[in-house]
């Protein structure tokens, strides 16, 4: 998996303070959200054109998924970002703008937003039903996303 220093139970450098253990609890659940969406999505991908199923011993298959979750992540921050208010920004600066690729910055950024927003869990639900359906989402003349008839019609998105 893409996530290499993450706080994984006991045995790991487990954090001292409540502060410290909660955003490692939380992250450890972004972690296993985003690993669960980008696989789910490369295996649907995969169905939908007939092609085998990923492997995990596999390296091109790794590399594909690990450039999935970079770009889901980077996905996620600069979706939820742009609807932060002038006073989110101020308090997120620092946390919400990590270098692309790197992953460790993008868990950070993840999970400063989670603790910002309160509705972040539906919002990241959002995002990956609309990531894993490419063929859903249509852009408009701007360039901004707009939904599909059909989610339109099932309320979805």
């Amino acid at each position: 998996m893409p996530f290499t220093n993450a706080y994984h139970g006991p045995g790991a450098s487990e954090p001292r303070d409540l502060g410290g253990r909660i955003d490692a609890e939380l992250r450890s659940r972004i972690e296993d959200a985003v690993e669960y969406a980008c696989l789910d999505a490369m295996v649907e991908a995969r169905r939908a054109r007939g092609a085998a199923l990923p492997v995990a011993d596999a390296p091109a298959d790794r590399e594909e998924f690990a450039t999935r979750v970079r770009d889901f992540l980077e996905r996620l921050r600069a979706t939820m970002t742009a609807e932060l208010t002038d006073g989110q920004h101020e308090r997120l600066r620092g946390a919400i703008a990590p270098p692309r690729g790197d992953l460790e910055a993008a868990l950070c950024a993840q999970v400063a937003l989670a603790k910002e927003l309160p509705d972040y869990w539906q919002r990241f639900d959002t995002i990956r039903r609309r990531s894993g359906r490419p063929s859903m989402i249509r852009l408009d003349p701007s360039g901004r996303e707009r939904r599909s008839l059909l989610d339109r019609l099932l309320g979805q998105g």
